[in-house]
C-alpha cells in the first residue's frame, strides 16, 4: 500500500530567476482562464482532450507556454469542470429529494482561476538535481534553484521516493515560492491481527474531536479557544470588506492566510495526538461527504443570529482536513482509518440502541436517552456509535478478508440492511459513567 504526502520545499530564487517563476505562474494563469472560458462557451465542456485539440495552438502562440505546460492547462480546467458538474448533478438530487432549495450556481459563469498556482510534470517540467537543487522549466527555459525543506521529506527525496507531480505556490505576503512534491511512500498492508485497537472519532463544533476506544480510554479536543480566534477573524473580515480599499483587500489576503495555518496547526496536532493516543489501531471515522446538504438549517433573515453564527462555523472549519491528516498519519504510524456512515451517530444510544431527536435536548451537549435514561456527553456518544460501527467493519473485514474503507451510499437497499445492522450494536453498560 501507498501512503501519498506532500514535501514543502522553499526555493531560493536570485532575482533574475524570480522574475523567470513570476512570470511564468501568470501567464499559466492567464492560459487557464482562457481555457475556460473556450470551455464555458463551448457547452461547459468538461472533456480535456476536446479542449486540448480546441486550445492547443492558442495557448502555444498567445502565452508563450512550453508543450508541456500547454498540455497541462487543458487537463486543469477539464477536471475542474468535472468537479463542478458533479456538484451541480449532487445539488439536483439534493433538491429532488426536498433536502434544499437552493441551486448551485458554480457554472452560471466560466470559472475564474485566481492562484497563480501552477502544476509541473516530473520529468517534463521539473526534476531534481545533486546538491539540493532543482530544475524548473520557465519560460525562458530551464533554471536550477537551490531548495530547502523538512529534513525527513528532503531525505526522501535523496532516497529515491516515489516522486510525482508538483505545484509552484508563491506566498504573496512574503514573497516567497514554494515548490508542493507530491511523494509515495511504501506502507506496510495491513491486516486484521495487526488493527486489534478499535477507535471511533467524532467530530464537531464545540469540540473540534472527541476520540475513544472500546476499553473506554478518551480524548477530548475543545474548539472554544480556536472558534473565538475565527470569530475574531471573520469579524476583521467584515469590516475590511465594508472598506473596500486596496490597502483592505491587501490586508483581507494576509488574515485568510493567518486563518488557514491556524486551522492547519490545529488539525495537525488533533491529528497526530489521536495517532498517538492509539497505536495500531483501526480508526474510525464518520463519512460526511455532501453533510451541508443533508441536514436542514435555516438560512438567510429566516435564521436568528445564533443560527448564522453556527452555521458560519460550520460550513468554515475544515473538518474534512482533519480527517485527512487522521488517515495519512495512520497509515504511517502502523494505524488505519476508515470511513462509516454518520446516520444519527448522536441521537442513537449506545447502551440500548433507542434513536430519537428528543435524546439531545435543544440539541445541546447533554445527551439523555429516553428508553434507558442514560446520561453522557454527546460528542462521547457519537464518538462510541463510530468506534462500535468501526468494530462492525473490522468484523465483517475479518470474516470476508475485505475491508471497506468508505460506506456504500448509493444503494438504498445496502444502506437500509447497513443501519438495521448499526441498530443491533451495543456498548458495555460497564463502560458507560454517568454524567
Amino acid at each position: 500500500m501507498n501512503c501519498t504526502i506532500t514535501a514543502k520545499l522553499k526555493l531560493q530564487a536570485t532575482p533574475d530567476r524570480f522574475r523567470a517563476l513570476r512570470a511564468t505562474q501568470l501567464a499559466y494563469r492567464d492560459a487557464l482562464n482562457y481555457v475556460s472560458r473556450y470551455a464555458f462557451a463551448h457547452g461547459k465542456m468538461s472533456n480535456a482532450v476536446g479542449l486540448q485539440d480546441g486550445t492547443y495552438r492558442d495557448v502555444r502562440a498567445t502565452f508563450g507556454l512550453p508543450a508541456q505546460m500547454a498540455c497541462s492547462v487543458p487537463r486543469q480546467v477539464g477536471a475542474t469542470y468535472k468537479a463542478l458538474w458533479t456538484k451541480v448533478k449532487a445539488n439536483a438530487t439534493a433538491r429532488a429529494a426536498g433536502h434544499t432549495k437552493k441551486r448551485y450556481r458554480g457554472l452560471d459563469q466560466a470559472p475564474k482561476y485566481v492562484a497563480p498556482t501552477l502544476t509541473y510534470q516530473l520529468g517534463h517540467d521539473y526534476g531534481f538535481k545533486t546538491g539540493q537543487q532543482v530544475s524548473i522549466l520557465t519560460l525562458e527555459g530551464r533554471v536550477i534553484v537551490p531548495y530547502t525543506g523538512y529534513s525527513p521529506h528532503v531525505a526522501l527525496i535523496q532516497q529515491g521516493a516515489h516522486i510525482g507531480a508538483a505545484k509552484l505556490w508563491y506566498d504573496q505576503p512574503r514573497k516567497q515560492f514554494y515548490l508542493l512534491v507530491s511523494l509515495e511512500i511504501a506502507v506496510a498492508d495491513p491486516t486484521p491481527e495487526q488493527q486489534q485497537r478499535i477507535v471511533g472519532v467524532d467530530v464537531g463544533q464545540r469540540y473540534l474531536a472527541v476520540a475513544t476506544d472500546t476499553q473506554n480510554r478518551t480524548q477530548f479536543f475543545p474548539g472554544k479557544e480556536a472558534r473565538a480566534t475565527a470569530d475574531h477573524y471573520a469579524r476583521l473580515r467584515k469590516h475590511l470588506q465594508q472598506k473596500g480599499t486596496r490597502a483592505a483587500t491587501r490586508r483581507l489576503i494576509v488574515l485568510a492566510g493567518r486563518e488557514r495555518r491556524l486551522k492547519q496547526e490545529c488539525n495537525h496536532q488533533i491529528s497526530q495526538r489521536i495517532v498517538d493516543a492509539y497505536p495500531h489501531s483501526l480508526i474510525g471515522l464518520e463519512d460526511l461527504t455532501h453533510i451541508r446538504e443533508r441536514t436542514r438549517r435555516r438560512h438567510g433573515k429566516r435564521a436568528t443570529t445564533k443560527r448564522r453564527r453556527a452555521n458560519r462555523h460550520a460550513s468554515q472549519w475544515t473538518f474534512a482536513e482533519l480527517q485527512g491528516y487522521v488517515a495519512y498519519k495512520a497509515l504511517l504510524s502502523g494505524s488505519m482509518a476508515v470511513q462509516v456512515d454518520a446516520w444519527k451517530t448522536s441521537q442513537a444510544c449506545p447502551r440500548c440502541g433507542y434513536t430519537a431527536a428528543d435524546n439531545r435536548p435543544e440539541k445541546g451537549l447533554l445527551f439523555v436517552c429516553q428508553a434507558c435514561h442514560l446520561v453522557l456527553h454527546a460528542d462521547l456518544v457519537g464518538a462510541r456509535n463510530v468506534a462500535l460501527r468501526t468494530l462492525l467493519a473490522r468484523h465483517d473485514w475479518v470474516s470476508t478478508g475485505v475491508l471497506s474503507e468508505r460506506p456504500d451510499v448509493s444503494d438504498g437497499e445496502a444502506k437500509a440492511v447497513r443501519r438495521r445492522r448499526y441498530a443491533e450494536l451495543r456498548w458495555s453498560p460497564d463502560a458507560s459513567p454517568r454524567a
